[in-house]
């Protein structure tokens, strides 16, 4: 076994000169590590003589680079004396990979640092706003094939997404609007009290519940509920590359993963809006027979004076538009997913953020066309 490395620091030319000996190896680590560390350097320039080693490994080359950075970071200017010609390449290979020096770029005022961050955000949100706008137009494309050749049509995984998009989400949208009419109506009695209009509660329940509440709290359930499990089930087919072998087979995942869920989404979420709809109006007659002192009867009687036909379609009539982008939003970061579960759950995260904020920004933007035609 070859003898211990060691490292004896010493006088040399126009500085100091440390000469270093023996094996620096993973054997003897642990008694070479203290030596290095006792080497100082001040502003001096410091040469490091490796003519001596006769065995080294990584783990030694890293000891004595590191020696080295340190001086460096001292102030002091290092040289070296190259080992012998047999472990130059690895030392080479060892000082080659060290660290890159750290930047430390002028100091800039908060407000440009802010400024900056901005620019980027903005540029970064306008991307992804074209890339989703492009998908788009390649999902309109493929509906558009759809429609000249229903046979491309996979109606079987159409009927599976409706079961568990509308069917199965049945349960929890009712409950929501049930409690949601109920909140209304208390809230609405209790404040109109005061003038002694409670009869007018049941106006503003069927009015809130069918325009908005109704479709507006069914969209945001679905957008939490089936945008992200279209995320996540398409990112994790993203991960296992089984998106990649759909395209070496010469299927189209447009066709066969996006443009079933999305049917699938359009056609439920209307009939879940319904549904939501008449538990919201029953929550709030319930709430109502026992807060405005009218029977059951006098309810239904009241609400078909307060509301019509036009108010129901004014709510049912955003319900395609919000399914289109909630399934749109879901598909497209899905298939933004690359290679890792954490990107799956962060883009799982991002589709139900991205699918709620679209829902409220286009439920405004309708608000002001009903209100500009006078609906």
């Amino acid at each position: 076994m070859d003898e211990a490395g060691w490292v004896k620091a010493g006088p040399g030319d126009g500085g100091e000169a440390w000469r270093f000996g023996g094996a620096w190896t993973l054997a003897h680590a642990q008694a070479l590590d203290p030596l290095t560390v006792r080497l100082g350097a001040g502003r001096a320039d410091v040469t490091l003589d490796l003519s001596q080693v006769a065995t080294l490994d990584t783990v030694g080359a890293w000891l004595i680079v590191r020696a080295a950075e340190r001086a460096g970071e001292a102030g002091a200017r290092v040289a070296w004396i190259e080992p012998p010609e047999t472990l130059r390449p690895l030392f080479h290979r060892v000082l080659d990979a060290g660290p890159e020096p750290e930047l430390h770029p002028e100091r800039r005022a908060w407000f440009v640092d802010w400024l900056a961050d901005l620019g980027e955000h903005t540029e970064g949100v306008g991307t992804r706003a074209l890339d989703m706008l492009a998908f788009f137009g390649a999902l309109i494309e493929t509906l558009a094939k759809i429609v000249v050749n229903p046979t491309r049509l996979r109606a079987t995984s159409v009927v599976s997404h409706l079961e568990r998009t509308g069917l199965n989400a049945m349960p929890i949208v009712g409950m929501i609007s049930f409690l949601v009419g109920v909140v209304l109506a208390f809230q609405g009695a209790d404040q109109l009290r005061r003038f002694g209009a409670q009869v007018f509660t049941i106006n503003m329940v069927g009015v809130s519940v069918l325009r908005e509440m109704g479709i507006l709290l069914t969209a945001i359930v679905i957008a939490g509920r089936s945008g992200s499990a279209f995320t996540a089930e398409i990112g994790a087919m993203q991960v296992n590359e089984e998106v990649d072998a759909l395209r070496v087979t010469g299927l189209d995942p447009m066709e066969v993963l996006v443009a079933p869920r999305v049917i699938a989404l359009v056609i439920a979420l209307p009939l879940l809006a319904f549904f939501a709809d008449m538990m919201g109006l029953l929550g709030g007659g319930l709430m109502s027979v026992a807060l405005v002192d009218v029977s059951f009867g006098q309810y239904w009687r009241l609400l078909n004076n307060a509301v019509n036909l036009n108010t129901f379609i004014v709510g049912i009539v955003k319900a395609p538009v919000f399914a289109l982008l909630i399934a749109m939003v879901g598909c497209f970061e899905g298939l933004q997913v690359s290679g890792s579960a954490e990107s799956v759950g962060r883009l799982t995260t991002r589709s139900v953020v991205e699918g709620i904020f679209l829902v409220i920004i286009f439920d405004a933007l309708f608000s002001i066309l009903f209100s500009y035609l006078g609906v």
